[in-house]
């Protein structure tokens, strides 16, 4: 059994991803526009 197999490797990188993200976010208030700004982008690409 590997102690690092791929899978783990994968969810510490999202989690170091989310984790420098929220780091940015000064206040909640700065997360809920960063959070925003993410959904927009994301319907914007949908259509």
């Amino acid at each position: 059994m590997k102690l690092l197999n791929a899978n783990f490797l994968k969810t510490l990188a999202l989690g170091l991803v989310m984790l420098v993200g929220l780091a940015g976010c000064a206040t909640m208030e700065g997360a809920g526009e960063d959070i925003e700004s993410a959904g927009e982008a994301v319907q914007d690409a949908a259509n």
